[in-house]
């Protein structure tokens, strides 16, 4: 199943963190390739990284949550919110798929 994974940052984080584990958080997306498609940041109006998603294929939202807990990135508490959606996908290049 494919699931949407949003984050929020926490607006109290040292804003030190993201740079700080930026390589652990990539290789933990490289380790993690086959479960997680696609993943980047989100950037508000004025250019600011204020949180992330990630689109993943796990067959359980307990699956989605088990990556979300080992991602370098919520051990170090940038993350303050999470949410997370199952995702059905009905369009992608230009083709209807349902």
């Amino acid at each position: 199943m494919l699931y949407t994974i949003h984050f929020h940052d926490n607006p109290d984080a040292d804003p030190d963190l993201r740079p700080r584990f930026m390589a652990q958080h990539l290789a933990f997306l490289t380790d993690n390739k086959k479960a997680i498609r696609a993943a980047g940041p989100l950037k508000e109006d004025d250019g600011q990284v204020k949180g992330g998603l990630w689109l993943v294929d796990v067959a359980t939202v307990e699956q989605a949550w088990d990556l979300v807990k080992t991602d370098p990135f919520w051990t170090t508490g940038l993350r303050d919110k999470v949410e997370i959606k199952q995702w059905l996908q009905v369009f992608a290049e230009g083709q209807t798929l349902v």
